[in-house]
């Protein structure tokens, strides 16, 4: 085969031109230390570069996003969930110590203060938030778990279920003693008879409801007295298959026979009421149950009672205004709503707690009962302080004005009695209600610490997972800086070799050796 000058020429600057191109791949490396530039250097290289590189980004979402903020909202709900075991083991120790039958005044007094303190903070750690997101409330991080201010033309109707467990007793008493401004032949009779009657009875989440109740037991609409007011209520005059309803203190008391039948059956209870008018430091009630927020589709007078027709049946001026939540389902299951990040691929945890399965509506409903029962006791002693002082006084010295003294004395030292019964039996009874508040919270707490374990177990698993990915992208990916140097210096010196060699080939012709 005949070689030309030319062939020559042109294979040489192919072979130059090939060399070179190894040259400045190398020096690329050398600058960038990676293996390939552009896709086509090495497609597979770049194919796995590209699902390395997707891995890796999920991996850092995961390590420096979702993971610390996982675990910052579990943070914060640790510590709400403790701060609120502090104050539900305070009021549990105010009632171990009203629970005793030695209080002097100063003990009642001293309980009192402690109660009134301590019952606006009892939802307060409801309203806990993490970066503005409130923890407890569900999918509806943007609102309070409670009312922020007083919100008097408020008025929501509400479904409430209760089981047989929800019945327990109350003591209820007639005639209180009247303390009389002064004795003489115009002092009117003093109420003497002080008498106790103990009832079971049903409390709703909320007191201070309207007339708009129906009461349910088992699916049966039943028949109830309705009495506005507690002073309304006469319980001398409860029959045992009577039902008794106190609008003021939203509580159903129960006969004897009715609250056998419903233990007995272990009966379901289905309450719907209405209530107009919310205090600050009220838990919402649509963070508890079914209800529907009827405030901008009724007409409220200048009393904040609602708007009704001729029948009494409340008048829905806006209708389409009215807004539904939903806590449980037809089935009375209970709705939930969990806040989920996503801690690693296909994998979910959730992080919230919602505040009906810590902080139930009756918490503050506990307290109010516990400050009123103290204050019962209290006003009951000043009854028998003023009237001792007045039996002291020289304008009653005589001796029928002693008598009459002497009856609402005695009449008001009854009631003291009863008063300091009453605080003893109900404070040793709420012993065991704010022992099982506290478990609610303690519950509440052991999930919160165990999802918190299982998320740093995950994330070590992540960090882990990421070394390893960053190591497989390296290797994909990278080279040693030495090895570049010497690939390189042995790529150009067969450069510059080539480069002489095609000097010489060329330096030569045919017509040097004619």
């Amino acid at each position: 085969m005949r070689i030309t000058n030319n062939m020559i020429m042109s294979n040489t600057k192919t072979n130059i031109n090939l060399t070179k191109q190894l040259v400045d791949k190398y020096n690329t490396q050398m600058t960038t230390q990676k293996k390939i530039s552009k896709a086509s250097d090495d497609p597979v290289i770049a194919i796995r570069s590209l699902r390395l590189s997707t891995n890796l980004t999920h991996i850092d979402q995961f390590v420096d996003n979702n993971i610390p903020d996982a675990d910052s909202w579990l943070d914060v709900t640790e510590t709400a969930l403790k701060n609120m075991k502090t104050l539900l083991t305070d009021i549990r120790t105010q009632c171990v110590n009203g629970s005793t039958d030695t209080l002097t005044a100063d003990d009642r007094n001293t309980i009192l203060k402690q109660l009134t303190a301590m019952k606006s903070q009892v939802y307060t750690e409801g309203n806990s938030d993490y970066a503005g997101r409130t923890v407890f409330t569900g999918y509806r991080t943007s609102s309070k778990l409670t009312f922020q201010t007083d919100s008097q033309k408020t008025t929501y109707e509400i479904t409430q279920s209760l089981g047989a467990d929800s019945l327990e007793e109350k003591r209820y008493y007639t005639n209180g003693v009247t303390v009389p401004g002064t004795i003489g032949t115009a002092t009117p009779d003093c109420d003497t008879d002080v008498k106790e009657y103990s009832y079971q009875r049903i409390r709703l989440g909320y007191g201070s409801t309207t007339s708009d109740v129906t009461l349910s037991i088992d699916g049966t609409d039943t028949a109830f007295t309705n009495y506005k007011y507690s002073s309304d209520f006469d319980p001398s005059k409860l029959g045992d298959d009577d039902i008794a309803y106190i609008q003021e203190t939203g509580e159903f008391v129960l006969g004897k026979n009715v609250s056998t039948s419903i233990k007995g059956n272990n009966s379901k209870i289905e309450v719907n009421y209405v209530k107009t008018g919310f205090d600050a430091d009220d838990a919402r009630p649509e963070y508890y149950y079914n209800c529907r927020d009827i405030s901008d589709a009724v007409t409220l007078d200048a009393d904040n009672n609602i708007k009704r027709d001729a029948s009494g049946n409340i008048i829905y001026d806006n209708p389409d205004k009215i807004v539904t939540y939903k806590n449980y389902d037809d089935n009375g299951e209970r709705i939930g709503q969990p806040i989920s990040y996503t801690v690693a691929t296909g994998t979910e945890l959730t992080v919230n707690t919602q505040a009906k399965d810590v902080l139930d509506t009756g918490i503050k409903r506990d307290v109010d009962e516990l400050i009123t029962v103290v204050q019962n006791a209290i006003n009951a002693h000043d009854k028998v302080s003023q009237i001792e002082g007045m039996m002291k006084q020289e304008q009653y010295a005589d001796k029928d004005s002693q008598a009459k003294l002497k009856t609402y004395l005695d009449a008001a030292k009854q009631e003291a009695d009863y008063a300091d019964n009453n605080m003893q039996k109900t404070y040793g009874q709420y012993i065991t209600k704010f022992d099982n508040h506290m478990n609610k919270v303690n519950l509440a707490l052991t999930n919160s610490g165990s999802t918190q374990s299982r998320l740093t177990l995950i994330k070590n698993r992540v960090e882990e997972q990421k070394t390893t990915v960053e190591e497989l992208k390296s290797t994909n990916e990278d080279r040693d800086l030495s090895d570049i140097i010497i690939d390189f210096y042995a790529m150009y010196n067969a450069y510059q070799s080539s480069l002489t060699a095609a000097s010489k080939a060329n330096g030569n012709t045919l017509l040097d050796y004619l």
